[in-house]
């Protein structure tokens, strides 16, 4: 059997719910076989982040290489990358390695509003990662914060903020909107076609530990799958839905509580 093989690059959450954790559950769930190159490790719960190790740069060189040498990835995930460094090490794999397509999730803050992300290291995504990437999905404050300005309140800004990310030289940004407010969570994709807006229904949990790396996950697991970037995204956006709608039949932790990534099946 040749099943489709993705690639998380991303930080550790050791309590199971984000991170190379959730990328690794969202791979399985949707049938694709997951590896991975761990960023950081961090000691975080439901509750918050208590610290964070990051892995030494090189180190990260060598798990891609070793990922890159070995297996036929035909997608990868970025997530967390805590560092200068480590974005400057990443950045020179997959210049090598020449992987496609890649998706980024430009982590810079957890659920529970903790610091992933140095200062300098913002710079670097923009300029080093974005350029290399098929697709990026900020959410609104991680929009903002790659701008260095304030989050999006009205459609018009977020449409500026869209406009101005795809000059970055990335082909494809997703806004996420569940930071938003209203009845409906509104993402929404830019590319040089145009604009398309996602609405989904807003659900009203506290369990959504993970949704951002679970979704950006979803969308590189499908594009490992061949699906077209538009269908990836619209589907990862429906499994998502379901997974986040699904949170409270499970009883993990005490604060923000993970999705639940294998709805379908129990």
């Amino acid at each position: 059997m040749t099943i489709p093989i993705a690639l998380t690059i991303a930080g550790s959450d050791s309590s199971g719910g984000a991170g190379i954790q959730a990328d690794l559950k969202t791979f399985a769930a949707l049938g694709v076989y997951g590896a991975s190159v761990i960023t950081a490790l961090t000691a975080q719960n439901t509750r918050g982040v208590s610290g964070i190790h990051p892995v030494p740069a090189a180190f990260v060189t060598a798990q891609m290489d070793a990922v890159f040498g070995d297996l036929d990835v035909k997608a990868v995930k970025i997530g967390m990358v805590a560092q200068l460094a480590i974005i400057e090490a990443i950045a020179a794999a997959l210049t090598r390695w020449k992987p496609s397509p890649v998706v980024l999730d430009p982590v810079i803050v957890a659920t529970s509003g903790d610091p992933l992300l140095s200062v300098d290291a913002v710079a670097g995504l923009r300029t080093k990662l974005i350029p290399l990437a098929a697709l990026i999905t900020p959410n609104l404050p991680e929009a903002a914060a790659l701008l260095g300005e304030p989050v999006a309140s009205t459609e018009a800004a977020i449409a500026d903020q869209g406009k101005r990310l795809l000059a970055l030289g990335c082909p494809a940004v997703l806004i996420k909107g569940g930071h938003g407010q209203g009845a409906e969570s509104i993402d929404y994709l830019f590319s040089a076609g145009g604009v398309i807006a996602l609405p989904a229904p807003r659900i009203a949990t506290r369990n959504t530990h993970g949704t951002g790396c679970s979704m950006s996950s979803a969308i590189a697991a499908l594009l490992a799958k061949g699906e077209a970037l538009e269908t990836a995204i619209r589907n990862a956006k429906a499994w998502i839905t379901a997974a986040i709608a699904a949170a409270d039949r499970l009883d993990v932790g005490h604060g923000h509580g993970p999705i639940h990534h294998f709805h379908r099946y129990y």
